[in-house]
């Protein structure tokens, strides 16, 4: 790698040489020359994004980023996806949490700004006179003397400075105050609150001063008078004002009895003052409002849709849609046997495509090795298909007598997968007249339970299903392995000890078929969907111990009806999954006639309550699946036009 390096940098000297790049040069022979490891620099690179965190450039963080993953992470194994993914997470929450502390000690710091400029703009400063600058200096005799001297200084101001202050201040009516320089009016009415008592004592004293000055007296009787009648006019402009503003506030429909009275209370107390202050009491009446709507508006959204792009590679109905254990690829299968294999990072894009002789019934990934896939067939074969080189590795009879491939299952260790097979059904599952004659026993037939090595593809052993036989339409492990869950024809769901290969316990679930079945967040119950329409949890450590039930719409549980011209109508019944979890087990994932619908679980309400619908369709949606490996959850429904959808959503954390 070394000599890789060196004969690189050679090539890149004689191509800077060659252009007259001189400058460049000579910066590359500096960076060379202080480069001890000569090698990979991966202090460089955290260096360099340190950089782009810190100038708060996310543009040139995201390019940067993009330029690793193409370059570098993209070039590793599957197996290192899930950890660039959470370096990636991790690396954009650094950001946002840095940027939040700026943002927060720029806030502060303007906050503290504010306050001392009010601070400055409220207290009024005076320029203290002598008398009170030397007060510690005179005696009681020389202090009496210089209280009579202020009284007669309080009543000598010039006419146009102190004294229409000391009158309007004087008086009880309401009057609008001199404005500070840069003061606003809700901070001068709160100046005007504070400043009450202190003003009624100067107004005191100012009258005691007039009383022994005659001189002051006579010189301001005129200017008293002239300045009497028009602040009486004005003080009963502002009463009336004030009675209207009051009567407008009281017929507010959005306060209660109490946010009415802290209204009528302040503006009784703003009538002497000014009309300035009523604005403020109005509008710190509304702030509580606006922010319990916004609160409201905040708790109905637990998810945001980030983006949604469609996938319009088939051509016919789409029986399965399943997201590999990376997030990274998705394989759809649709009733005419075509498979497509296809990613949607960073760009939606075809890998494989593959077209089956003969029909295929499941589908399914494997865990370890994600870049296979497991199909079944309808002629009793599973076939082992390498995604990446596009072709099939090998092809295994099941049984000839029971030729349907109902669902295949691989276990997240990924040494063995579980195979449901079951005998020819007398109904076909494209027939509609199969919804109006109430056939649920007619396809209650026959099947087994098979357990297979994936390395050596050879049958380990086959379960035991009590009462009978009968076909197993769905199946799905815990988190290791340990426990399957399956959901069968006779409507019953079974729990198998995968460690014992015995059947634990079983019970009566729903009336006719179970479509789905899948283990839930903390493992301690499963959900089930049937053909009653049923939504289901189960306690699994009590056999048949109902937690909570649901009913879902007919276009949410099956079979799906897509109706066209002429009275044409095509009928689908379930095949893949039905629902799908979020990362933490509170929300489930849909099916609906124009696309998902997302609901919140919540054991103590007796009915669903939907949380957002992705929508996107015009065919019904036939199944679904939520891919949790990255940061944003990934949503797939797939219809039955051929269409599937791919919403990204973002989780909203309380």
């Amino acid at each position: 790698m070394a000599a890789a390096a060196e004969r690189t940098d050679e090539l890149v000297r004689e191509y800077l040489l060659f252009r007259g790049f001189t400058a460049a040069l000579k910066q590359l022979d500096a960076e060379i020359k202080a480069d001890r490891e000569k090698g990979f620099r991966v202090d460089k690179i955290v260096e360099q994004l340190q950089q782009f965190v810190q100038s708060y450039d996310l543009a040139a963080l995201r390019d940067y980023w993009s330029y690793l993953d193409r370059r570098l992470f993209s070039r590793l194994e599957d197996v290192y996806r899930p950890t660039v993914n959470k370096l990636k997470t991790s690396l954009f929450r650094y950001y946002l949490v840095h940027a939040v502390q700026l943002f927060a000690l720029q806030a502060e710091s303007s906050r503290m700004k504010k306050e001392e400029l009010e601070v400055e703009q409220t207290v009024v400063h005076h320029k203290l006179p002598a008398y009170v600058a030397n007060m510690d200096r005179l005696g009681d005799s020389e202090l009496d003397m210089t209280c009579n001297q202020r009284s007669t200084a309080h009543s000598l101001q010039s006419r146009g400075g102190f004294l229409s202050s000391f009158l309007s201040q004087s008086k009880k009516g309401p009057s609008r105050p001199t404005h500070p320089v840069g003061a606003s009016p809700v901070q001068t009415g709160s100046m005007l609150l504070g400043k009450k008592e202190p003003t009624n004592h100067q107004s005191a004293k100012g009258k005691e001063g007039t009383v022994s000055c005659k001189d002051g007296k006579s010189h301001f009787t005129g200017l008293v008078a002239g300045e009497s009648s028009s602040l009486q006019q004005r003080q009963k402009r502002l009463q009336e004002h004030g009675k209207e503003r009051k009567e407008l506030l009281s017929k507010g429909t959005f306060q209660g009895p109490s946010a009415e009275k802290k209204t009528e209370t302040s503006i009784a107390e703003a009538e002497p003052c000014s009309e300035l202050h009523a604005e403020q009491t109005e509008t710190s009446t509304k702030m509580p409002g606006s922010s319990a709507e916004a609160v409201g508006v905040r708790q109905e959204q637990p998810f945001i849709v980030l983006s949604q792009e469609e996938y319009g590679e088939h051509h016919s109905s789409i029986m399965y849609c399943r997201v590999d254990c990376s997030g990274r690829r998705v394989a759809s299968l649709d009733v005419d046997g075509v498979i497509k294999v296809w990613s949607f990072n960073p760009i939606m894009q075809t890998k494989a495509s593959s077209i089956s002789k003969s029909p295929l019934l499941s589908l399914e990934w494997a865990t370890k090795r994600d870049r296979l896939l497991l199909l079944g067939s309808g002629v009793g074969t599973v076939r082992l298909y390498d995604t990446e080189a596009k072709k099939n590795l090998c092809e295994i009879s099941i049984d000839e007598d029971m030729p349907r491939i109902l669902s295949l299952a691989c276990s997240p260790s990924g040494a063995s997968f579980v195979c449901s097979a079951a005998a020819q059904s007398p109904v076909s599952h494209m027939d509609f007249t199969v919804i109006n004659s109430g056939g649920k026993s007619m396809n209650q037939v026959p099947g087994k339970l098979l357990l297979w090595d994936t390395k050596t593809m050879k049958q380990q052993l086959q379960f035991s299903l009590e009462p009978e036989p009968i076909a197993i339409n769905c199946t799905a492990f815990n988190h290791n392995g340990n426990l399957l869950v399956t959901g069968a024809a006779d409507g019953i769901v079974r729990l198998f000890d995968m460690q014992q290969h015995e059947c634990a316990m079983s019970w009566k679930a729903h009336d006719g078929e179970v479509y789905s079945v899948e283990f839930s967040y903390d493992e301690n119950t499963v959900y089930s969907i049937g053909e009653d329409g049923k939504f289901i949890q189960w306690n699994i450590h009590k056999s048949g111990l109902k937690v909570s039930e649901y009913d879902l719409p007919r276009e949410a549980t099956g079979p799906f009806i897509l109706s066209g011209y002429s009275g044409y109508k095509q009928v689908q019944f379930p095949r893949g999954r039905l629902f799908a979890f979020d990362s933490e087990g509170n929300y489930m994932l849909t099916c609906s006639s124009t696309g998902g619908v997302i609901f919140k679980l919540n054991g103590e309400e007796k009915v669903l309550e939907s949380c957002l619908s992705l929508g996107g369709h015009r065919a019904p949606v036939v199944t679904v699946d939520w891919s949790t490996a990255m940061d944003c959850g990934t949503c797939l429904t797939a219809s039955m036009d051929g269409k599937i959808k791919l919403t990204t959503l973002l989780a909203q954390k309380s």
